[in-house]
């Protein structure tokens, strides 16, 4: 290198820099492509729509709680959509699933998704989340007492132990 002029030194860097470049390439463009995959992803998932629905049902289920809060309702779901709508969540949402997911599981998700089986999943999921979590409110309904009792004897056994 000690005998390459100016011109030729600049052009090994180049060179050089160019590689280096080439090398980044592949994991550039496979974000991307992991970016793609997850976009049709949330696509096939309806989560737009879903979205919407959920913010909806939210906020009457607060008004139905809280009727003062009526008056209120349009500035509230112009708050929630602005900060909780998928436009606004997307670009997080797109990081979240490119960091737990490499484009070959995405693609193979969205694969499964585009079966009926998938969509018969996609449509199914919220009932099914619905239940799962009316089941759990019912179970934790019917074990409260025994919540209550374990409290009831934890608090016991640490006001004790600071009185020591």
């Amino acid at each position: 290198m000690e005998n390459l002029t100016f011109g030729e030194m600049m052009k090994v860097l180049k060179i050089g820099f160019l590689v280096g470049l080439m090398a980044f390439l592949p994991i550039a463009t496979a974000q991307s492509d992991a970016e793609k995959e997850v976009e049709i992803l949330l696509e096939m998932m309806g989560l737009e729509t879903a979205m919407d629905q959920s913010i909806s049902v939210l906020l009457d289920a607060q008004i139905n709680q809280n009727p003062e809060l009526a008056p209120l309702k349009g500035v509230m779901m112009e708050f929630f959509r602005k900060h909780m709508s998928l436009e606004s969540l997307k670009p997080d949402l797109i990081k979240i699933y490119t960091e737990t997911f490499t484009v070959t599981e995405l693609r193979v998700i969205n694969a499964f998704y585009a079966t009926d089986t998938g969509k018969k999943t996609i449509e199914t999921m919220p009932e099914l989340m619905a239940k799962a979590a009316q089941l759990g409110a019912t179970r934790m309904q019917e074990n409260i007492g025994e919540l209550q009792e374990m409290i009831r004897v934890e608090t016991e056994r640490l006001n004790n132990l600071q009185q020591q």
